[in-house]
């Protein structure tokens, strides 16, 4: 999201409207269209109070329960509850019967890493999700991906129009942050940060440190926010595609980026 403005310290409502057929639609799609500004994490928090999340809460439960294999959670919510979202639960990690995953035309602006969890997930369609730039590294994790829907020209780095990635914090910056679990989202593109992208291991905040990286993930090159705990575990990471950025890195306007492609 681009955005010259200092972060707010506050709960914001979410930008986006439902048409008669209930789906979410951004009201402006200005997060790439505003010249020289500094692209950025969005920032609006997610209200846990509002009926929206509340009622998600109850759907994973019950998809839980029931051990359903295709899960539409926004088909459960009317159109007003739909524009309380803005991430969806950690609590996803209890699905692991489900095979289907649809967030077809969600006002989300950012998957939590515990949908790393969903063991049995073989299709992830977040299809017109336009303010999903960008998925957390641990969706790697579902090794039994095979099947992906991603709006691209939405992502940042993507082939055809190599959006900015937003810069990232400099390696230990989390060390003086007060709480790791009340982050500022338009900094650290979380709430919350408990542990390893990429080993599962606690957090260091002096050795802390993310990087992006893009990856086939499914049927889709999607860049991947890493929060890694320490070198090591950035090393470890895979070597992206040929055609993107060829190794991690921290985003921001110094990033050489291949020559977009309009094939």
């Amino acid at each position: 999201m681009a955005d010259s403005t200092p972060p707010a310290r506050r709960t914001f409502g979410n930008r986006f409207t439902a048409d008669a057929a209930g789906r979410s639609q951004r009201t402006a799609e200005v997060c790439f269209r505003q010249p020289n500004a500094r692209v950025r994490f969005h920032g609006e928090r997610q209200d846990t109070s509002s009926p929206g999340w509340r009622r998600l809460l109850r759907l994973i439960d019950e998809a839980a329960a029931d051990g359903r294999e295709v899960f539409r959670p926004l088909v459960g919510l009317n159109p007003a509850e739909r524009t309380d979202l803005v991430t969806l639960p950690s609590s996803i990690a209890k699905l692991t019967e489900v095979r289907h995953l649809v967030l077809y035309g969600s006002p989300l602006v950012r998957i939590p890493p515990e949908v790393g969890a969903m063991a049995s997930l073989e299709v992830f369609e977040p299809y017109t999700s336009y303010g999903l730039h960008w998925f957390p590294f641990e969706l790697t994790k579902c090794t039994n991906l095979r099947g992906s829907t991603v709006s691209t020209r939405a992502l940042y780095g993507n082939y055809k129009y190599r959006h900015e990635f937003p810069q990232l914090q400099p390696v230990g910056s989390l060390a003086t942050v007060p709480d790791s679990n009340d982050l500022d989202p338009q900094v650290w593109g979380t709430e919350k940060i408990r542990s390893c992208s990429v080993c599962d291991g606690p957090i260091e905040p002096a050795r802390f440190q993310q990087v992006w990286i893009s990856l086939r993930v499914a049927t889709d090159v999607l860049p991947l926010l890493v929060n890694a705990c320490s070198e090591d575990c950035v090393r470890a990471l895979p070597a992206p595609p040929e055609g993107y950025v060829p190794m991690a890195h921290q985003g921001g306007r110094n990033v050489r980026q291949p020559r977009p492609s309009r094939r």
